[in-house]
This record gives C-alpha cells, sequence and structure tokens, in this order.
C-alpha cells in the first residue's frame, strides 16, 4: 500500500481519538461533543503591494471551549488548509489536558509562502490577518490567545500583539492576547526553546523508569544513545543541542529539507547550524556523509528517532524499515495512524506528539500568566532566596570555624547554592515539574491497563478523561 491511500492527517487524529474512546465509558452524545471541532472561521482578505491587491486566505479552528481561553498556534505555510487546522486544533484540546493548561484547543493559519515577501510587506500582511481575526474576537485573552507555528515566531507575535493593542487602547490585558512574543514586548524568558526543551526532559522522565525503557529494548540513560533527528528548526535544533550538550547523547544524523548529514561519531549541532545559515542547506557540510535523499536517513540504525518538522514522514511506505527502538514525536503527527500501527506490532515505543511537544504551550502558558500578573517571575523573591541561602552558609562555616572542623564549602557549591532563581530558572522547573507529572499519569495507565498498548492510547485516555470531567462540571 502506498503513503498516498493513508488516511489524510485529520482521518489519523480521529482514528487515534476513536481507538481511545472506545475505552472510556462515556456519557450519550459526549464521545461526539469532544470529537467535533466547535467552528472553524475561514477570512480572505486583500492586502495592496507591489501596485496591485493581493487575496489572501487565513483559518482559525477552535475545537473545544471546555476551558477558555483557546491556546494554539499561527502557522503560515502554502500548504495550510481547513481540514490540517481543525486536526492540529484537536491536538492542542488533548495536549493541553495531558499536561494540565488550563486552555481548550484552537490552532490558525494563512496560506502564504513567507520567503516570497519582504518583512515590511509580511508585516502588513500578519497584521490584516490580526485585525481580520481579533475583530471577530479570535484574538483575545480571555477567549482565544495564538502562539508561533512553523513559519511564524516572535517577530510575527509581536506584530499580532500590537496589532491587538491598537484595536483594544483601553484592554490593560492586550500584551496576554498572543504568546511567543520578544521578551522586550512582553515574551518570556524559555518561550524559544522550549518545545525542544519539553522534548528533553520527555525523554530524561522516560530513562527514568527500567521498565518502560525495556519496552523499547533500551538499558542505561541517554548517554551515548545514538539520535537521529529529522528538521533542524527551531524545535529539532533545540532538542539536539541539548541532548548532546547537556544529557552525552550521540546525533549521528540530522536530516533537513536537501538532504542528511550521517557521522556516526556525532554531528556538532551549532556547527551544522551555521553551515545551514550560511550556504541554506546541508549539501557540501565536510564533517559527516551527505545523503541527497534525506528521507532515507529515517531508516537508518540508532536508538531514539527525533521527526521534528512534518505531518506524516513515517508512513505506510517506510514504517516496516524504521529500526529505531524509541521514537519521540517533537512535531504535530509525523507518525501516520497506519505506520504507528506497524511500529507498534515491531515493539517499537512511540512517546506521542501531544505530551512530547507540549513543551511549548506550557510555557505558553506561563508566559500568559506572566502577561495577566504584570511582573517578571522571580523578581519579587530572587534576592530574598539569596539571603536566606547565604544565612546559612554564613551560620555552616561559622559552626565550623567554632568547632575546629575545618569544613571548606567549595566556591562552586556556595555560587550555585546561593543564587536565588529568576525567570529562565523558574520557567525549566515549571517545564520540568509539568514534564514529569504528566508521563507519570500516561504511564501509569499504560502499564495498569492490560487494554493498553501504548503512550498514544494513555495520553489520549487521560486526555479525554479530564476533557470530560470539565464538560460535566459544565452541566453537560
Amino acid at each position: 500500500m502506498s503513503a498516498q491511500s493513508e488516511p489524510s492527517f485529520r482521518d489519523s487524529v480521529e482514528l487515534m481519538y476513536s481507538r481511545a474512546v472506545k475505552l472510556i465509558d462515556l456519557p450519550p452524545g459526549l464521545e461526539e461533543k469532544i470529537r467535533v471541532c466547535n467552528a472553524t472561521y475561514t477570512v480572505r482578505f486583500g492586502v495592496r503591494l507591489r501596485g496591485q491587491v493581493h487575496t489572501f486566505t487565513g483559518y482559525r479552528a477552535v475545537h473545544s471551549e471546555h476551558m477558555e481561553p483557546v491556546k494554539g498556534g499561527i502557522r503560515f505555510a502554502m500548504a495550510v488548509h481547513q481540514d490540517e487546522v481543525e486536526a492540529l486544533a484537536a491536538l492542542m484540546t488533548f495536549k493541553c489536558a495531558l499536561v494540565e493548561t488550563p486552555f481548550g484547543g484552537s490552532k490558525g493559519g494563512l496560506r502564504i509562502d513567507p520567503n516570497e515577501w519582504e518583512e515590511h510587506e509580511l508585516e502588513q500582511i500578519t497584521r490584516r490577518f490580526a485585525y481580520e481575526l481579533a475583530k471577530r474576537d479570535l484574538i483575545h485573552p480571555s477567549q482565544n490567545v495564538p502562539a508561533p507555528d512553523m513559519g511564524t515566531g516572535e517577530r510575527e507575535m509581536a506584530w499580532i500583539a500590537d496589532q491587538y493593542a491598537r484595536m483594544n487602547t483601553t484592554d490593560i490585558n492586550s500584551r496576554a492576547c498572543v504568546t511567543g512574543k520578544p521578551i522586550n514586548a512582553g515574551g518570556i524568558q524559555g518561550r524559544t526553546e522550549a518545545t525542544g526543551r519539553g522534548v528533553e526532559y520527555a525523554l530524561q522522565e522516560f530513562f527514568r523508569y527500567p521498565e518502560d525503557m525495556a519496552k523499547a529494548g533500551l538499558e542505561g540513560t541517554l548517554k551515548g544513545k545514538r539520535i537521529i533527528v529529522q528538521g533542524l528548526g527551531n524545535v529539532g535544533y533545540h532538542a539536539a543541542k541539548f541532548l548532546s550538550e547537556e544529557d552525552g547523547s550521540i546525533i549521528t544524523a540530522i536530516i533537513e529539507r536537501d538532504g542528511a548529514i550521517h557521522n556516526e561519531d556525532g554531528i556538532d549541532v551549532e556547527d551544522l547550524r551555521a553551515w545551514i545559515g550560511d550556504h541554506g542547506g546541508v549539501s557540501g557540510y565536510p564533517k559527516g556523509t551527505y545523503v541527497a535523499d534525506g528521507s532515507a536517513a529515517l531508516e537508518y540504525d540508532c536508538d531514539i528517532l527525533i521527526p521534528a518538522a512534518l505531518e506524516g514522514v513515517i508512513n505506510l511506505s517506510n514504517a516496516k524499515n524504521i529500526k529505531a527502538p524509541l521514537i519521540i514525536e517533537a512535531a504535530n503527527g509525523p507518525v501516520t495512524a497506519g505506520a504507528d500501527e506497524i511500529l507498534r506490532k515491531k515493539g517499537c515505543v512511540i512517546i506521542p506528539d501531544l505530551y512530547a511537544n507540549a513543551g511549548g504551550v506550557t510555557v505558553s502558558y506561563f508566559e500568559w500568566v506572566k502577561n495577566l500578573s504584570h511582573i517578571r517571575f522571580g523578581r519579587m523573591e530572587k534576592r530574598q532566596e539569596e539571603a536566606q541561602h547565604r544565612a546559612l552558609i554564613e551560620e555552616l562555616e561559622r559552626l565550623s570555624a567554632d568547632k575546629g572542623l575545618g569544613w571548606e564549602l567549595s566556591a562552586d557549591f556556595k555560587d550555585n547554592y546561593m543564587r536565588g532563581a529568576g525567570e529562565l530558572e523558574l520557567v525549566r522547573s515549571g517545564l520540568d515539574d509539568t514534564m514529569r507529572t504528566a508521563y507519570q499519569a500516561m504511564r501509569k495507565v499504560w502499564h495498569e491497563r492490560d487494554d493498553v498498548e501504548d503512550l498514544r492510547m494513555a495520553a489520549y485516555l487521560v486526555s479525554i478523561d479530564r476533557i470530560a470531567a470539565s464538560y460535566r462540571a459544565k452541566g453537560l
């Protein structure tokens, strides 16, 4: 069977939902209520550029309002269409429920190739798109809060936040209308790295449980584990960087648009990223073997495979050839429903997207809270913490001197212990705790229920149960 005969991305999400919901006793009608997308808005607007009016098509899907505001990124890509946006909105609903961020699920997209436009033109287009959404309350701090996604970043979020503020001049919480903003426009430390950092924390938590590792035929720690990363964008880059620099993993292959680089001795992630920045791709990179057919590298031998770019890259055409015993879905929907079944039967463990890449929405939640509270995390308590820690150190050193014990605390220890937590440390702490807690909820279902074969099913069960509880609390 060819990849083309597989279900669409949206159908894959619905198939996985259907597989899970059969194992939950939901009240009549609630299964369908959670399944369907509440509303999808299509906007078509014109912008005068280069001497003529260009018409653009954008979407904003709201999947579930069991909690509000609803949350989800905005992507800029020519492939954006209604089904994709609705599927991504559904994933956001389940993702937010799984990691316990108090949002419903939403998603947006604009059918545009950002590379075709100059920066000032892109700003005009983005602001007009934001205007069309905001006037329908599809951008609003208490109703619908977008974030960056494929093709967008801090720059676009700053434009959107400013456009909303211009339209709502008396809204003191206007900065909370969107997350993923630059620091100087109300953003938060650690947001850019958040999804990649979350992938690292997810793997660290998986490797804390020998019985979970055993299901993938792995043992030990992340140190020395061979990893293949598909996509060196924001998520793939940060995941690869942290895993190699902090956990001692070896990045053996990196797959990009124009091919792949393979080196069993390990790839210097920073060096390759700099090369891509200078040359526009991986071709010609001298510190590894160039593979023109990048997708072939997905089938190379490794311990962990991290698809971190597009949907459906692991499908019916290549699933049987995937050798990785552990796959962590840093992208949304990189493994199709058909491939998922093949891989499960092979014994491959998949850490699913609705958990693995939830770092972005988790830190977006922290940014939203920061914007509503109007104060930087750590601002009030950091120096008080330092004073407390310093007092303890000084007392220990005084006792040591009085008793003649000869204790001497190292300078590094004292510096580290006395340093109070700033915003970045608090964000990382909150993200780490979120990823640990969510994984523990999943694995509990995975290990305790005989009818749950994999982590994806467990993740959906935890999410659906929480969403259903929210609807019941509303009286549905």
